[in-house]
């Protein structure tokens, strides 16, 4: 019957061929669901390994600078870095935003380092790393930048000296690298005019002209003009000591919050991306039925195609086992055409996809053996409605 099976292929190997390309399409894009999760996850992942740190120190009552706000005074790092089991600590700002590049906006996640500390880009692919104080710049490779490009941050412009790779936030968005006090001005002071704005609403407060508080109206004055905050202290944990271990005692005696690396990409996997991840489980789930119902068609179709020449079999005396078997062998041929188009399709479009799109070979597996399975299961509507042909039809009119 594989010998029938074929024959009948060859017959209409055109269609046969173009159809199983229409289902490639569609487990490629099944395929590219399943990759932009892992691709998710992976980014995730690449953040937190990136960062070079073991603790991530936080505002207290907080999820971490990637899930939720959080501001700390820029000072605490002196008093942790005196914290048993510390080795090193390094101040950090996030902010996600449109950076502008010749006029056109670029979205990036722009990040507030100290050079030689942690939570600087670890990997140049081009250039040269942050040397001055102020307008300079790294940048992911996938924001488009190139060496010497000029990127405008709020009010500043910045030189971009050097290029990193996958150097992303959890959502995808490159990274642009400057240093802290740049970033601290770009996140935490107000423009020119709401500055101005507040030191006329504070000089005509009359509570801060009394003669009794001599001094107060100038140092909320000055304070308007700087800042101190940061969004995290990463801390790399020195040899022999446990990250948990390290991070109790900064709870305990610092009334902060302190996270693992374990703990962070809970944090990042399981809450920041997890509604992300049912929606692409449920596209998942939908393109599982629409495969199944588009396959049970396609056999079924061409089964009744072929109503003669199955009669013709029966009144030979062909068992209905192998016919069967013959219905069965084309569904399988057609998901393994399919599969073959869906795979090569999805790894020549994953480039262009904006995200990081990752297809793993246990993905690619499982996929494998599903389009299997729903083929099997999608050719039992046509073998019934073989099994039930009259061999007499192959006599009748």
């Amino acid at each position: 019957m594989i010998s029938l099976a074929g024959r009948d292929i060859l017959h209409s190997w055109g269609k046969y061929l173009f159809t199983g390309v229409g289902l490639g399409l569609l487990i490629g894009v099944t395929l590219s669901m399943a990759g932009i999760y892992r691709g998710m996850v992976d980014d995730a992942r690449a953040l937190l390994k990136n960062s070079g740190a073991d603790l991530w120190v936080v505002q207290k009552d907080t999820l971490g600078p990637y899930a939720e706000p959080s501001s700390l005074h820029d000072d605490l790092y002196r008093s942790l870095q005196g914290m048993p089991g510390v080795a090193e600590t390094g101040n950090v700002t996030y902010l996600t935003m449109q950076a502008q590049r010749q006029g056109q906006d670029v979205r990036v996640m722009v990040v507030g380092f100290e050079p030689g500390h942690p939570g600087e880009p670890a990997h140049l692919v081009a250039g040269r790393p942050v040397t001055r104080a102020h307008y300079e710049a790294v940048a992911d490779i996938k924001a488009g930048f190139s060496l010497n490009d000029r990127v405008k941050i709020r009010r500043h412009d910045y030189q971009v000296v050097g290029l990193t790779q996958r150097m992303v936030s959890s959502s995808g968005d490159p990274m642009l690298f400057i240093p802290l006090k740049d970033a601290q001005e770009a996140q935490f002071l107000k423009d020119n005019d709401a500055i101005v704005n507040d030191r006329a609403r504070t000089t005509a407060n009359p509570a801060l002209n009394r003669p009794g508080i001599p001094g107060l109206l100038d140092a909320i004055i000055s304070s308007q003009s700087t800042n101190h905050s940061v969004n995290a202290v990463l801390v790399r944990v020195a040899k022999d000591w446990e990250s948990e271990q390290v991070a109790q005692g900064i709870r305990r005696w610092k009334h902060v919050q302190a996270y693992t690396l374990v703990q962070m990409e809970e944090i990042l996997v399981a809450k920041l991306i997890a509604t992300s991840a049912r929606q692409i489980a449920m596209f998942l789930v939908i393109l599982a039925i629409v495969s199944a119902a588009i396959v049970s068609f396609i056999i079924y179709t061409m089964t009744l195609g072929k109503i003669r020449e199955i009669a013709v079999l029966k009144l030979i005396g062909t068992r209905d086992r192998s016919i069967a078997s013959m219905i069965l062998q084309e569904a399988l041929g057609l998901g393994l055409v399919g599969f073959v188009v869906g795979k090569s399709a999805a790894t020549l479009w994953a480039p262009y996809f904006p995200k990081f799109v990752l297809l793993e070979t246990g993905d690619t597996v499982r996929g494998f053996f599903a389009v299997m399975l729903i083929c099997a299961i999608a050719s039992i509507v046509a073998i019934r409605a073989a099994l039930r042909v009259d061999p007499a039809t192959a006599i009748g009119g």
